[in-house]
């Protein structure tokens, strides 16, 4: 019940964020943008559901990555994939630029724990 839900859930995500396939991912934001579009997400911008979503949408590839690296022999990728967006929603959420890190860093943590957190339940 739980991995239909997910998969509903991963169709979902790919349809509100118009990817076609997993495959398609857009290209990463070069350094530069990423931390101009944090700044503004930390001061409460007026466009800061858009910045957040274009930050989520730039960085499902990291997902993807973490999926294939490390769980490449797991049935359920799709799910993973799923799960780890969660972990990215929540890193997007809670990075905040004045910490040193980069946020591919910080994000790929957070992706791996809600990963981890997964296969605990």
């Amino acid at each position: 019940m739980f991995s239909s839900i997910l998969s509903v859930l991963s169709s979902f995500i790919h349809l509100i964020l118009g990817i076609s396939t997993p495959q398609s991912y857009p290209p990463p934001l070069e350094q530069g943008e990423e931390k101009r579009l944090f700044e503004e997400l930390e001061r409460g911008s007026a466009d800061s559901k858009q910045i957040r979503e274009r930050l989520i949408l730039h960085n499902l590839r990291l997902v993807s990555h973490i999926v294939r690296k490390y769980y490449a022999t797991a049935k359920n990728q799709e799910d993973l994939v799923s799960i780890g967006t969660l972990g990215l929603i929540k890193a997007v959420d809670s990075f905040r630029v004045g910490s040193g890190a980069r946020f591919a860093t910080y994000a790929a943590k957070c992706i791996q724990n809600e990963i981890l957190m997964f296969f605990r339940a």
